[in-house]
This record gives C-alpha cells, structure tokens and sequence, in this order.
C-alpha cells in the first residue's frame, strides 16, 4: 500500500537496486491494445491502488493548463503501450481531481510515480525524452519483479471482454467502508475499518494483508526519507527512529535493507522493544509476501535471534 512522500522534486535513484529480468505473467494484449486509463477521486482506490496489487501502475499527474501537458501525456501513453501490459498508465487531471493531488502532495506537474503492490516509488517530475521514460520504467519494472509483481494488466478498449476473477477484491463489499475511506485521504479511518474486519475474520490472508498495507501507509505519509535517515543513524538504538526507516525502505522497494535493519534491532533489544521490533517484521513480511524469498530468509534469521 502506497507511504506517501511526493513532496521532494527530481527522480528517485533506482539504480542502486540490483538488475532482475522481469518475468511477465500472461500473455501480451491484442495487436494495438492500449493501456492507459483516466482515475478520478471516486475510482482512485480501484483504478491504480488496488490494480497495483496486481500489476504495475504507473501515474502521471498532469495539468491541462500546462503547455507540455498533453503531449507528454501522449508520449508516456505510447511508451507504456509498448510494454504489451506489464505497464498501465494512470492519468489524472489535477484540475479537475484536486484531491488526488493533494493526498499525493503533489507541488508541480507533471509528476510520474509508479505503484508496486500500492507502494510509490516516485520517478520523475517534470517532463523527459523518450529514451529517459523508458528507462525509468525497465527499472520500475526491475523493482516490481524483485516484489513479486510480474502480472499484466488487461488491455482497455481492445474489443475484447475482460475476465475478472471471482474473488476480485474491488468487488468485495467488506472492504467498501475501507475503500471509500482511501478515496477520501483518511488513511486513519481506512485502517480502522481493516482493523474491524480483521478482528470479525481473524484467518482472512486478504484482511491480513490489507490492514498491514494500509497501516504502512499510514505511518508513512508525509514521511521524509532523509531526515529519517538521519534521525535513524543519530540514535541506532532508538526503536521508533528504526522502525520508520524500515517503512520507508520497504515502501521504496528496499526490502532487504529494511529486513536487515530490524533483524540486527532484534539482536541488540529486549523485552518489549525487541517484542515491538518483531511484530513489525512479522507485519512487514505480510507486506511484501510470505511466498517472497526475502521473507523466508528473514524468518529464519528472525527465529536465530529470538532461540
């Protein structure tokens, strides 16, 4: 689920993470498909979130009163669509959708951030060649496959009848109070209805995983990388200083470091701070999948420093 901290200019800098091939899940869309798609506040949620579990997504917040606007838009259009799915495009008119704006906190535009199973890994503001988007996007899709998210998304408009899945979360009527409070920017109230419908289903994975996505997000928005950083690195004792940092870099596709982090917080703590620590691995390892090798591994060095 998406941390958000869009508020800082300029690019992301993916290249430290290490190089995957994607794995493309499905077949690549009819000759022509296109995969772009307009969200507004009522949508938002179902539209790019909720879709990101499931494929990458990848939004562009634009302005019609920019010059640029439009045919960047056109440009960002036809690069995706050359990715055959493994990329769908949302677009939002921060004109006319100022909320999604501002829950972004978006300060100009156009400002391109992709979603990987909700998480933001903000890409670029301002516009770029060609050449630059899709370099942007083979690293975006590096990131997604080191997550475990390789599927494709349906193509739009292509003629053809779109299967969905019986068990398709948007249509899920337990999770409409949550939904519309993400659509809103309550992110407090979104978690409260998890909350709920964990304590009423206590074995639903689904509700499991919903809840930890969104209390990431909650603890996360409007969170600065840097000043946690610092603030982590000052005091390597200070449990809540550690475990934000975790957040984040589990929100920006760190997995391992954030892992890493708390596995060593584990060693050094005790009593109900090392209790604190454990549990927000064991919400982290929903997060980003229990099937995940990452996860496995760090059970295991999890159960080493606990015995």
């Amino acid at each position: 689920m998406v941390g958000m901290n869009f508020s800082r200019p300029g690019a992301i800098d993916l290249s430290a993470l290490a190089p995957r091939p994607p794995a493309a899940a499905g077949a690549p869309g009819p000759a022509g498909a296109g995969y772009v798609v307009d969200a507004t506040e009522q949508d938002f949620q179902t539209v790019a979130l909720e879709a990101s579990l499931r494929h990458l997504v990848v939004l562009s917040l634009w302005s019609p009163r920019s010059p640029q606007g439009p045919e960047f838009n056109a440009r960002l259009a036809a690069v995706t669509n050359s990715y055959d799915g493994q990329i769908l495009l949302v677009q939002v008119d921060v004109d006319s959708q100022p909320g999604i704006g501002q829950a972004l906190g978006a300060q100009a535009v156009p400002l391109v951030v992709g979603l990987v199973k909700g998480q933001p890994v903000p890409l670029f503001q301002s516009t770029v060649d060609d050449e630059q988007i899709r370099s942007y996007f083979d690293e975006l899709i590096r990131v997604a496959a080191q997550n475990g998210l390789t599927g494709r998304a349906d193509p739009v408009g292509s003629g053809e009848p779109v299967a969905e899945p019986d068990d398709d979360p948007v249509d899920d009527p337990r999770f409409a109070a949550a939904d519309a409070a993400f659509a809103t920017g309550d992110l407090a109230l979104a978690v409260a209805e998890y909350e709920k419908l964990a304590a009423q289903h206590p074995g639903d994975d689904e509700v499991k995983e919903r809840l930890a996505g969104a209390r990431l997000m909650h603890r996360t928005h409007g969170a600065d990388l840097t000043s946690a950083r610092q603030a982590a690195g000052d005091a390597p004792d200070d449990v809540d200083a550690q475990l934000l940092v975790a957040d984040l870099d589990v929100s920006g596709g760190h997995v391992e470091d954030a892992f890493g982090r708390l596995l060593d917080l584990v060693a050094r703590s005790a009593g109900a701070e090392r209790e604190r620590v454990r549990e927000r691995l064991l919400e982290l390892f929903t997060v980003v999948g229990v099937a995940d090798p990452r996860v496995a591994a760090a059970r295991r060095r999890l159960a080493t420093a606990l015995f």
